[in-house]
């Protein structure tokens, strides 16, 4: 059932991406870097051929070499992305035979990136990513001890350079504008999606508090042993990281049974463990 999940997941985000390489991207010629990007820039060059087709023999080739030069460490969520963004692309470009949404380049760059970040933000947080460029920064690891990102930001930039010569000044500087913003985009996806409630509690009533944790949210709850500095009496601090969903249960439940509870919550980007997210995820 879990991985079900993740692949429907995955394949939301594709789609998402698809839509705003089809209606925004592709037809304003923003090469905002990665494989749509090159693909955006030999359509240009040769318009007989789709940008998905494209895509999906770049992508093909791309999973090829990269058996050869670093061996398989690619996933089965990673190769099921990159070839059902590819591939549902292509089909968007055989038979959808709409236009452009918008053909003003900045609106279009501005939406078109803030769903492609959108999708994408998706499609990494569970684990796998659109392919692409990100095999080619791979190697550059390998053989010239580039780091990822770094290698990631060079190949993105090195595209949107091309595309400015190829396409013109200003088609180069939004594409250029649309990798800034993607990352910045993915980023706050993926943050947002695992946003955790780390919650700390000082109750008279830590016992029912508890029970309500474990047996009614589902959660661990971890007991600390306290000293009041103001009343010098022995006391316990409850710990517990929740969903936002949970919290707010949680903290409804307290107004109930504690009127006089003290609690103090704070965010936490990523929580790693038993009922969240494994330590060690595989592809």
């Amino acid at each position: 059932m879990k991985k079900l999940k993740e692949y429907l997941l995955i394949t939301i985000g594709f789609l998402i991406v698809a839509l705003a390489i089809r209606f925004f991207l592709e037809p304003n010629k923003i090469a905002g870097g990665g494989v749509m990007g090159i693909a955006i820039i030999l359509n240009d060059l040769i318009p007989s051929v789709s940008v998905g087709l494209l895509m999906l023999i770049m992508n093909v080739f791309l999973f090829v070499l990269a058996l050869i030069v670093i061996g398989s460490k690619f996933g089965g969520k990673t190769i099921y992305s990159a070839l059902g963004l590819s591939g549902s692309l292509w089909l968007m470009d055989k038979y959808i035979v709409a236009g452009p949404i918008t053909s003003n380049i900045l609106l279009a760059t501005i939406f078109g990136t803030f769903m492609s970040g959108i999708g994408m933000g998706i499609v990494f947080n569970q684990n796998a990513s659109t392919g692409g460029t990100d095999i080619i920064a791979k190697i550059l690891n390998k053989f010239v001890h580039i780091d990822i990102g770094k290698a990631l930001l060079l190949v993105d930039f090195s595209i949107t350079l091309f595309a400015g010569a190829t396409l013109g000044a200003d088609l180069g500087m939004f594409s250029l504008l649309s990798v800034i913003i993607n990352g910045f985009i993915i980023d706050t996806v993926i943050d947002g999606l695992n946003v955790c409630k780390e919650v700390m509690i000082i109750s008279s009533k830590n016992e029912m508090i508890t029970d309500y944790i474990i047996n009614k949210l589902g959660r661990g709850c971890t007991i600390l042993a306290g000293k009041g500095g103001f009343t010098g009496k022995d006391t316990y601090i409850l710990y517990s990281v929740l969903s936002r969903g949970e919290f707010v249960r949680l903290r409804d439940y307290i107004k109930q049974v504690d009127k006089n509870a003290f609690i103090t919550v704070n965010e936490v980007r990523e929580v790693l463990g038993e009922g969240f997210k494994n330590i060690v995820e595989e592809d």
